[in-house]
């Protein structure tokens, strides 16, 4: 099931495969949608001991790439919203992207309900 956010500058595709009891995102948006990282997040039991859900992740990156900070939001809300694995992958690229037009990118899909 593919999803949009749509920005006055862009648009984000977002996309998820349930994989048995396990989930993959496909993040493709901006100017020049590539593979830029690859996020793996597992649940666990926090560490505070109150009984919530949390999770340990991993990236990798390609060199030079920033859509970690994407990717990472959308692997962790999924591994805390399921309580399964979640791999998230892909990029989002603007030609001279501004800090504000990066900050409203980010409030996007941290509002998103995947």
């Amino acid at each position: 099931m593919e999803s949009e956010i749509i920005l006055p500058f862009t648009k984000i595709a977002i996309s998820k495969i349930f994989l048995g009891d396990d989930i993959l995102i496909i993040v493709k948006g901006g100017d020049k949608p590539h593979i830029g990282t690859t996020v793996l997040a597992v649940p666990r039991s926090s560490l505070t001991g109150d009984g919530t859900v949390s999770t340990t992740s991993s990236v990798l990156n390609v060199t030079g790439h920033k859509d970690e900070v994407i990717c990472r939001i959308l692997a962790e809300k999924a591994t805390k919203k399921y309580g399964v694995t979640a791999v998230c992958i892909g990029g989002f690229h603007i030609d001279d992207i501004n800090a504000e037009q990066i900050k409203e990118v980010v409030e996007a899909i941290q509002n998103f309900d995947i």
